[in-house]
C-alpha cells in the first residue's frame, strides 16, 4: 500500500528535479511524469521513486547516431 510520504506536491518535485513548477506542470500534462491528482484538493502529486527513475533517465548520454554522407 502506498502512503502518503512517497508522494510530493509540484513545488517539492520542482526543487527535486532543479526546474520550475510550470516545467513540471508542461511535463506532467505531456506525459512525461506520471501524476496522481490528491481526491480532497486536487492537487498533484508525484512519487519521489518516479522523480528520481526521471532524473536517472535524463542523466544517461544519448547514443549517438552516424550519418554516413553522400559520395
Amino acid at each position: 500500500m502506498t502512503r502518503l510520504c512517497e508522494y510530493v506536491q509540484t513545488s517539492e518535485a520542482a526543487e527535486i528535479l532543479g526546474v520550475s513548477i510550470n516545467t513540471i506542470r508542461t511535463w506532467a500534462a505531456a506525459g512525461k511524469l506520471r501524476v496522481s491528482r490528491n481526491p480532497a484538493n486536487g492537487y498533484r502529486l508525484f512519487r519521489r521513486d518516479d522523480l528520481e527513475k526521471f532524473l536517472s533517465r535524463a542523466a544517461r548520454p544519448e547514443r549517438l547516431v552516424r550519418v554516413k554522407k553522400p559520395r
